[in-house]
Order: C-alpha cells, then structure tokens, then sequence
C-alpha cells in the first residue's frame, strides 16, 4: 500500500499560514534542496487542498527546464476542493466529495508514495482517518504571531501519534523533524 507522506512549513511559534510571506532564511542551502528532491523522486502523486494549490499551481507551471519542476509539473495531482472546477495546472484531478473515501482508494491503488503539502483541513482529514503515514515539519526559527486558530499547525479535534525517526538541521537553523504514524 501506498503511503502518505505530509510535509509542511511550520514556525517557532506553529503557525503554517502563508510561508510564502514569512521572513527569508536565505534559501535551504544544499542539504534543504536535496531532502526537498529527494521526497519527490521518491513519490509518484502529489496530494494537496484547495489553498496549497493556488500557491503553488502558478509558481511550478511557471517553471521549466529544471529536473524537479519538470517532474511536479507531469506527476498526478490530486487537490481536493469543492469549489475548484477546471485546474489549469497539467495532470490534476479534482476530488470534490468524500476525500476519505477517495484518497483511501488512492492509497491502495499501485505505486509509490504520495507528497501532501501544507496542513490544512485535509492534512487534520487525512491524520483523523488514519492515513498520514509521515509527517515531515520544516520547523522555522522565528516567530510569526498567529492571527487566528486557522494560521496554526494544531486545530481543535484534531489527534494522531508519531513518532521521531530523523532530524536535520540547515545551515540557516531550520530544522526539519521526520515523524511516523504510530497510529
């Protein structure tokens, strides 16, 4: 069975809301870069929420000519939204009823590993169901003050148990804590 495997930017303080807007660290040096490539050779689906993907569908259509933009933009994309109707980005499928049924089905079809990005409400989805497998946090070392409950990693009713398999540390001081569903 394919696995889940979430990763997501989170700050001192955990907030997740917005990383595009958080003070620069100067990029993520050699070792961030090659822990970023390596999660996506190792995946062959990419899952995400409706958010995550109006980031990130303009910035990686926009790129080419790189091995690893090249490889995002042709892997399946899977975003799940109810209001999303016609992706422009290549290779995305909309998944607009029932993600757990869908993303259960998605799990146990062949394959490798599936990359989600961002924790919104389908990364707490995903955890509630069971089907988080690993949790990769790109912890940042500074503080942003939330703005609301909704800016933060952690969400009322939320619950899932992990446990620590890796740590790395950047040169710019993030550090990114590799966590395993123990669930």
């Amino acid at each position: 069975m394919r696995r889940i495997v979430n990763s997501t930017y989170v700050t001192l303080d955990g907030v997740i809301e917005s990383p595009q807007d958080w003070p620069s660290t100067g990029g993520f040096s050699e070792d961030g870069n090659a822990v970023q490539a390596e999660l996506l050779k190792a995946c062959d689906a990419v899952l995400m929420g409706r958010r995550t993907y109006h980031v990130f569908a303009p910035v990686w259509m926009s790129l080419a000519g790189d091995p690893l933009a090249d490889r995002m933009n042709a892997m399946p994309k899977y975003v799940v939204s109810s209001t999303l109707q016609d992706p422009e980005w290549q290779n995305t499928v909309v998944i607009d009823s029932d993600p757990v049924a869908a993303i259960t089905e998605l799990k146990a079809q062949p394959g490798a590993d599936i990359v989600q990005y961002g924790f919104g409400p389908l990364a707490h989805a995903l955890m509630d169901a069971g089907l988080l497998d690993e949790l990769h946090l790109w912890v940042h070392p500074f503080f942003i003050g939330a703005r609301s409950s909704d800016d933060l990693l952690n969400r009322a009713g939320s619950t899932g148990r992990f446990a620590l398999n890796e740590t790395l540390t950047l040169e710019n001081g993030i550090v990114i804590l590799r966590y395993r569903s123990v669930a």
